[in-house]
């Protein structure tokens, strides 16, 4: 699997650097995806602008990764999603549990903001 990583302190952003997120790729990237939130990355951004294609395998590990993020209290997004997989995701109803942003810059800004909400959150309680 080809993909990159930038790990920051409040997040991790995750650049699939593969045309298809089908059943060759899904593993990894759900392992690399658990590693992440064990060594404490709840916040995590998955960037698809390079992927037009993706099968059941792929949407279970994004589903495995929002699953890990919002049990963690984190923020888990997607963002650069195609047409084609936006369709897909859509018919799936996916759409309704998955966070999906158009740009990184956005998907880095709502974790911003999901932080902020949860040090807001702390202070009041």
């Amino acid at each position: 699997m080809k993909y990159l990583i930038d790990k920051q302190e409040k997040y991790s952003l995750i650049t699939l650097e593969e045309e298809k997120l089908d059943m060759t790729v899904s593993p990894q990237l759900k392992s690399e995806l658990i590693t992440l939130n064990a060594e404490g990355y709840y916040n995590i951004i998955l960037d698809l602008s390079k992927t037009k294609f993706s099968d059941s395998s792929g949407l279970s590990a994004i589903l495995v990764a929002n699953r890990l993020c919002s049990s963690s209290e984190g923020l888990f997004i997607l963002t650069g999603v195609n047409e084609n997989l936006y369709k897909l995701i859509k018919i799936s109803q996916l759409d309704t549990i998955i966070n999906l942003l158009p740009s990184v810059q956005e998907a880095i800004d709502g974790v911003f903001m999901h932080e902020l909400e949860k040090e807001m959150n702390k202070e009041e309680e």
